[in-house]
Parts: structure tokens; C-alpha cells; sequence
């Protein structure tokens, strides 16, 4: 095991995860106590300009998904990035599967990270997914889903490398859901350096007088007003 699978995997640990599932349950997403420290956070945000970590790059304005851009790192992940995608998700699959249960969905999830990254291969879905996003002053991101392919894990997880008040001002997290017969609800989420969000990929249980629904849920980000923010997302899913 390397010495951030370690590091990190007892912090994760530490953490209180029926708290957590208890506030994707009842809220649709879930922040972390810090998982990365100032140090680590400045050393992925040192990454970005070296174009030797990267598979592809993405304008954002170009594809009309908003004004920043973002990375997707190669294969092989950064140590400190593999660590986080394999130490977060087999705290996440039990959620995976209860709200696959409830919804009435036929997958289940493996334990392990592993398993499911090879069921992700076998569907032809083999490019790595972790990136990096860069937004600066006037940047945001429109309300999205990261789907890439059949295969997707029910949730995700971004990790603030910025510091909100100091490296950056604006550019709040957003999560909107869409209420089957109601109003879409919104929330805004703000983080502080090494800190991480949870919510769902694509939709999440509700719970009605019928018994569940599903709660379709994008994501985006709001306009940056100054400064630079970067931030790390963690999808559990390969793409095609």
C-alpha cells in the first residue's frame, strides 16, 4: 500500500459514514470533513500545468458547457488520486446499492473498486475519469451530468483545492433536483480547502405516500468572481 492509499484510507476512516449516508439520504448530498491538506491540495494544483499527467483537455466554452476548462488525468492516476477514487468507493457502494434497491434498479455494486472498473472495461469504457477543473474570474459550469458511457456509478465526489475567500471569491458548488410534479430545488454548497462533496451521479431515491421516486440531480457551478479556483472531481466510472 502507498504511503497516500494509507494516509488516506485512516482518514476516511475516521470519518462518521452513518452521518454521511444520512445526509445523501435526507438532503441528496453529503460534505466531508477535510480529506486533503493545504500541502496536498497545492500539490495537485501544481499538476495542471504539466501536460505529462493529462489524456485530454476540455474548453469549456468551446462545447457551450460554460467558460473554464478542466483535465482528465491519464492512466496511471496520481498516487494521491488513485488513493482517494479506491479508499472512497467501497465506503460508497452499501449507499449505491440501498438506493438501487429502493429505486428498483437491477445492478448492484462490488465491494471493492476493482471489480467495478472491469465491468467498466467490458462495456468498453477504459479512459480514466479524475480531473482537474480551473475556473477563473467570469468562469462557471452549466448544470450537467457526467455519464460516459452504460456503466455509471450512482455517486461522485469533488474535493475543494482552493481556498474560498482568499484564492477565489463566487463559484459555488450547485446542485439542482428535479421533483417529479414540483418545482426543481436548489442548493448551494460552498467548501473550504480540502474539503469534499458528495452527491449523486444521476438521481437519488425520494421517498412519497407511494412509497420511492426518483430524484433526477445535475450539478454545476456558479460564476467565479475573482481569482482562480481549481478543484479535484472523483468519478468512479470509466469512459468510452
Amino acid at each position: 500500500m502507498s504511503e497516500h492509499a494509507g494516509t488516506i484510507d485512516v482518514r476516511l476512516g475516521e470519518w462518521d459514514w452513518g452521518i454521511i449516508g444520512a445526509s445523501l439520504d435526507q438532503s441528496g448530498y453529503a460534505v466531508t470533513p477535510p480529506v486533503l491538506s493545504e500541502t496536498e491540495c497545492g500539490r495537485l494544483v501544481a499538476l495542471y500545468d504539466e501536460p505529462e499527467h493529462w489524456r485530454s483537455r476540455v474548453d469549456m466554452a468551446r462545447h457551450r458547457f460554460g467558460s473554464g476548462e478542466y483535465k482528465y488525468f491519464a492512466r496511471p492516476l496520481p498516487p494521491m488520486v488513485a488513493a482517494l477514487r479506491t479508499a472512497l468507493y467501497p465506503r460508497l457502494a452499501p449507499v449505491a446499492n440501498a438506493w438501487h434497491e429502493r429505486l428498483g434498479l437491477p445492478d448492484r455494486f462490488p465491494a471493492e473498486s476493482a471489480p467495478f472498473l472491469d465491468r467498466c472495461h467490458a462495456a468498453g469504457q477504459t479512459r480514466p475519469t479524475p480531473l482537474l477543473l480551473r475556473y477563473r474570474a467570469g468562469d462557471y459550469n452549466c448544470l450537467h451530468q457526467d455519464i460516459y458511457g452504460e456503466q455509471a456509478f450512482p455517486l461522485q465526489v469533488v474535493v475543494a483545492l482552493s481556498r474560498l475567500g482568499e484564492d477565489y471569491t463566487g463559484g459555488e458548488f450547485l446542485l439542482v433536483e428535479n421533483l417529479p410534479r414540483a418545482q426543481s430545488r436548489g442548493a448551494a454548497i460552498t467548501l473550504r480547502q480540502g474539503q469534499a462533496a458528495i452527491w449523486p451521479t444521476r438521481y437519488r431515491p425520494g421517498t412519497g405516500s407511494r412509497g420511492y421516486y426518483r430524484i433526477t440531480v445535475r450539478h454545476g457551478v456558479s460564476t467565479v468572481h475573482t481569482g482562480s479556483r481549481h478543484t479535484l472531481g472523483v468519478i468512479f466510472h470509466d469512459a468510452t
